[in-house]
């Protein structure tokens, strides 16, 4: 039996702090993302939104042409285009908003490239495929339906208990699996499984994964040092709770629905909140 820890507040505070005089872009945490695609843009653009809100000191994207010009409308502080080795990257996003059966091998080749650096990663959608190839540490982050093909490509039989049956994929990844939902599991090859809940269902709309992406990214490059489950549990957290704020809901009131860039906005209100 996994034990399951529940996370709380507190727990992710430890994961965020206002910078001081002493800091500049870089230690504040720099982001990479190949995410995207011609087909799905805004997953890039919704990634990148959030790597910015939830504190990135710097965030590039990487991606074709059409989706780096989309980026770069909405934020025109991301640097686009390849990486030259100037940007001491702290984190990857990749996979969001692509479809493995469209990859071609130059993209695939990018991405395992990615997966056998010394970076940690954040694996989601349409690179979870690739996950069990990796040497970087990583976090994969799939929900119920990319997690079920993930456990059927690994040859793993079907288990009715969540953190059992994330336990279990952890280990035959050798890394961090992210499992969404409206009480999201984040569970390694071993120690407790943290059990973050989201807070609210107007959460569940199209977008919101790719935003969860961008904020990860952020928390994991912030905090170099830290395990990444916990650091991934601290941003999903943080994911909820500007949920919570976008939606209206922290008074007890039913709420309102949101769309995926309502969270992202809501970042910023959600950390400052956090720190106070």
């Amino acid at each position: 039996m996994v034990e399951v820890r529940e996370w709380s507040r507190s727990d992710a505070a430890r994961f965020f702090r206002a910078p001081t005089a002493d800091d500049d872009k870089y230690s504040r945490g720099v982001v990479a993302l190949r995410t995207g695609s011609p087909a799905y843009p805004g997953a890039a653009v919704l990634g990148v939104e959030a790597a910015w809100r939830a504190g990135a000191g710097f965030v590039r994207y990487v991606g074709e042409q059409p989706v780096i010009d989309a980026v770069l409308a909405r934020r025109p502080e991301t640097v686009g285009g390849a990486d030259v080795g100037h940007s001491r990257i702290g984190a990857w996003v990749i996979g969001s908003g692509t479809d493995p059966a469209h990859r071609d091998d130059t993209e695939t080749a990018a991405l395992r490239e990615i997966l056998s650096g010394a970076v940690t990663v954040i694996v989601d959608a349409g690179a979870l495929d690739l996950a069990a190839d990796a040497r970087a540490p990583f976090v994969a982050t799939p929900h119920a339906r990319e997690f079920e093909r993930l456990q059927q490509q690994l040859g793993l039989s079907l288990l009715e208990d969540r953190a059992e049956a994330a336990r279990r994929t952890a280990v035959e990844l050798g890394g961090v699996v992210l499992l969404k939902g409206s009480r999201t599991l984040i569970v390694g090859p071993d120690g407790p499984a943290l059990a973050v809940e989201a807070g609210t269902g107007w959460l569940a709309t199209a977008g919101t994964g790719d935003v969860l992406g961008g904020v990860l990214g952020a928390v994991l490059a912030a905090n170099p040092d830290a395990e990444p489950a916990e650091a991934a549990a601290a941003g999903a957290w943080l994911h909820g709770h500007a949920a919570r704020i976008a939606a209206g809901v922290l008074d007890g009131s039913p709420g309102q629905p949101i769309v995926a860039l309502d969270v992202a906005h809501a970042l910023p209100p959600a950390i400052a909140d956090l720190l106070a």
